[in-house]
């Protein structure tokens, strides 16, 4: 059965070319597409020892090539200074590592390096000075750092490679190069990280110069660590993590949480980019595996002005019959598991970007009773003191309080105008002391009744939101209004107002489960679109993307395995009109999509 749906949401011409780039994986990547990475240092040796892979359908296939075909864009190779011939815990050398990038490279992938600077492995339980270095001191090491990686870096621009990021040591938690470089001593390991930051730069100042620590849930362990790398002055661009809720001995779910909290922190604390480049799961356990690579993509992309860069599996390919990890995702039987289909399949993030001016109050970076983008109202110019930011926020430094050892009656607020008409969600984090005659997080001037939302007592942080706030006349006001007693105090923090992502839901009569598809969010004008797919479960499902004129731009087959799947579509800045077939083996629909 077919059924002509016209969507008004747009869908793009750029959403041709990152269709494109996210389901062919053909040609070049954008550099400000999200990254979906694979670790692969283990590759060369795999294939040198005669290791055979295998795509979905059973056939023999390149690795890269699998590994592209399940949405992976980028690839990471680590570097070792003068690693033994042990296949698993040696190799990854200079040379090797330049021609597994060059061919890397040909086929399209994002480059990262990741330099050791040890003749192995370095991690928190491990960072051993390469054998050469041993006996150097202090000042010869931070020659050795720079030397070695220019060298490198030297070698693959030599070969016409420009690797995007690069890790200035693996998993440092403890320090890098231990005991000169150990955080026992901060002012030493902030320049070692410096010297590599400067050999990077020298030979190529647009890679991205990325910090490494494991445990990226624990935000106690990274406000320390790059604390004191901002106070002795290190150099680098983002801040990395690992994350193995398998070595937490944990489920995902315990965590997940806190890893998204943590990435958001260190952008608002620091203000850097982040990445999450170390993800796994057992093998044996794919769809939680899956349930978790999503959860995590989901968090890095929850990550406000795209400061949130992407997520790597490390070594996916490495299948434990060969190098003994449980943590691959690659079959006993040769071919991946599903678990990396989360990669082509991605859950919508929770909100879309706020629509407020300094939600989280860090704008100022000092206690202030004018935070920039907000207005003010009290009901006596003495009560006026009785509004501020502090510090201790929820997630950066600070935080708006309402406090005052004399009764007070405050108010902050934002007016948002030029609002196209529809739904919009008001959600903010609180803390109150209570007492208050009211303390309310509202919504009004949208064209409704005013809507109220009473603060929870409690010395926690608590979200609280405000649904269904249906705009008609262009404008909303929200804000936070206080009528407080002597003594009593209340918060408020990392404030959201969006509009709802919708979309227009197509009713079929096919005669298997009817098959869905929308256009999430309306209208996209960048950054990333995402398809809502319904129906068709567990069989197999074919996208055609075609001009108005009708020359296709993309034609893929695609194996569904639960009844609602999400796409995320990287846009380009292209504009047009373009028609997006879905076809199970029953129906078919049609969507128009624009990118306006």
């Amino acid at each position: 059965m077919k059924k002509l749906f016209t969507c008004s949401f747009p869908f793009t011409a750029s959403l041709l070319v990152s269709l494109m780039s996210l389901l062919l994986y053909s040609g070049s990547v954008q550099a400000q597409t999200f990254a979906k990475g694979a670790d692969v240092g283990w590759l060369q040796q795999m294939e040198a020892t005669g290791y055979v892979f295998y795509n979905d359908n059973g056939v023999t296939q390149d690795c890269f090539q699998i590994l592209k075909d399940k949405g992976i864009n980028s690839v990471r190779f680590r570097v070792f200074v003068n690693p033994s011939a042990d296949k698993v815990s040696g190799h990854c050398s200079k040379d090797e590592v330049v021609a597994m990038s060059v061919r890397a490279k040909a086929m399209g992938f994002r480059i990262m390096i990741d330099f050791h600077y040890s003749d192995t492995w370095a991690d928190p339980g491990k960072q051993v000075k390469p054998a050469a270095w041993a006996n150097h001191t202090f000042s010869q090491l931070k020659t050795d750092v720079y030397d070695h990686t220019y060298d490198v870096m030297n070698a693959l621009k030599t070969a016409g490679v420009t690797p995007e990021w690069v890790q200035v040591g693996n998993e440092i938690r403890g320090g890098m190069l231990r005991p000169d470089g150990s955080t026992s001593n901060y002012p030493q390991l902030a320049q070692l990280i410096t010297s590599g930051y400067n050999a990077v730069k020298a030979v190529s100042p647009t890679s991205k110069v990325i910090v490494h620590l494991d445990r990226g849930n624990d935000s106690a362990l990274y406000r320390n660590f790059f604390d004191n790398l901002r106070t002795n002055g290190a150099m680098y661009d983002v801040i990395g993590m690992s994350y193995y809720p398998y070595w937490l001995n944990q489920d995902y779910t315990v965590s997940i949480n806190a890893l998204s909290n943590n990435l958001r922190d260190m952008v608002t604390r620091y203000g850097k980019e982040v990445i999450v480049a170390e993800v796994g799961g057992d093998y044996t356990a794919v769809q939680n595996t899956y349930d978790m690579l999503v959860a995590v993509q989901n968090a890095v992309k929850s990550v406000s002005n795209s400061k949130g860069l992407g997520v790597f599996y490390w070594e996916p390919q490495g299948a434990k019959s060969w190098s003994g990890y449980q943590l691959n995702a690659w079959g006993d039987d040769g071919k991946p598991t599903r678990a990396l289909d989360a990669f082509l399949i991605t859950s919508v993030p929770t909100s879309p970007p706020t629509l407020l001016i300094n939600p989280g109050f860090e704008a100022n970076q000092f206690r202030t009773q004018t935070p920039t983008g907000w207005s003010t109202w009290s009901k006596t110019t003495a009560m006026a003191a009785a509004q501020y930011t502090e510090t201790d926020g929820h997630l950066g430094n600070y935080r708006l309080t309402h406090y005052s050892a004399s009764p007070h009656e405050v108010s902050l607020y934002q007016v948002k105008t030029g609002l196209p008409s529809g739904t919009y969600t008001l959600k903010a984090w609180v803390k109150s002391g209570g007492g208050q005659t009211a303390c309310q997080l509202y919504a009004k001037n949208f064209g409704g009744t005013e809507k109220k939302y009473p603060l929870p007592v409690g010395n926690a942080w608590t979200q609280i939101q405000i649904a269904d706030i249906q705009g008609t006349n262009g404008q909303c006001e929200i804000g936070l209004y206080t009528v407080g007693n002597a003594g009593n105090y209340c918060s408020i923090d990392d404030i959201e107002f969006y509009a709802n992502q919708t979309g227009a839901r197509l009713s079929t009569q096919g005669t298997d489960a009817s098959l869905r598809v929308c256009i999430l969010g309306n209208p996209v004008q960048g950054g990333q679109a995402e398809i809502e797919i319904r129906g068709a479960e567990n069989q197999p499902i074919q996208l055609l993307l075609t001009t108005e004129a009708g020359a296709t731009v993309l034609n893929r087959r695609v194996n569904r395995a639960s009844s609602t799947e999400y796409y995320s579509v990287p846009l380009s800045e292209a504009m047009g009109i373009y028609l997006l077939r879905v076809s199970s083996s029953s129906e078919s629909v049609i969507v128009k999509v624009v990118r306006q």
